[in-house]
């Protein structure tokens, strides 16, 4: 009786050797590759599958097309800005510290060699691809952006500021940071930036938007 009792808990078919999430990133990580490779139409899922080491059927049950597989490597990696800033830990910093740290994170994401990468991929097939292009659009330049846009709200709420629109200020904010480095990169003229370059220019900025908008008498 007991063996039939263990016989009818025991789960049919093979059992799961590694949770789906730890699957998910393994998938991540090599579309990432397969992309920076292969661009866009260049890369089939099967690759992909084989890269990460595992099947097919596994790949589409856990993301089922190439769109939501690009959508899910430009979330992951937009996510990492996400999880370096923490609103609490900026609310107790001046203006001109978070600021900076903002900035810092910004090109952290967007000047490492992978966002390069993504970038070229986007602008070479965007025309051909569009739900691509509508992928990096939402999930990295819009995402990335109502971020800073959050802190600038709040920091025009506080008084600390003064913004009268921080959804244009953010995209100010945004390619004073990071056009100029990163076309260089794109184009080839130039290297990617130190970690030494990054900050530099990142207290640079901020002391020159602050200069423009802190809160004060206006003259």
């Amino acid at each position: 009786m007991l063996q039939n009792d263990e016989t009818l808990r025991r789960p049919r078919g093979r059992p799961q050797i590694r949770p789906d999430d730890e699957t998910r990133q393994l998938l991540i990580k090599a579309a990432a590759a397969e992309f920076q490779l292969y661009g866009y139409a260049g890369t089939g899922m099967g690759n992909v599958a084989q890269r990460a080491g595992v099947s097919t059927k596994t790949l589409y049950r856990l993301i089922p097309t190439k769109a939501e597989l690009f959508t899910t490597v430009v979330i992951e990696r937009t996510g990492h800005f996400m999880l370096a800033l923490d609103d609490e830990a900026l609310d107790a910093l001046d203006p001109a510290e978070a600021l900076r740290r903002i900035l810092v994170a910004y090109s952290n994401l967007t000047l490492s060699p992978e966002t390069i990468a993504i970038n070229r991929l986007v602008i070479g097939e965007c025309e051909r691809f569009s739900e691509m292009a509508a992928a990096f659009y939402e999930h990295a330049i819009v995402g990335s952006s109502r971020r800073i846009e959050s802190w600038l709200a709040r920091e025009t709420e506080r008084g600390r500021l003064r913004i009268a629109d921080p959804h244009a200020a953010a995209g100010m904010l945004r390619g004073m940071m990071i056009m100029e480095p990163q076309r260089a990169v794109m184009l080839g003229q130039r290297t990617l930036p130190t970690m030494e370059e990054i900050e530099a220019r990142a207290a640079a900025c901020a002391a020159l938007f602050l200069d423009g908008c802190r809160s004060g008498p206006v003259a």
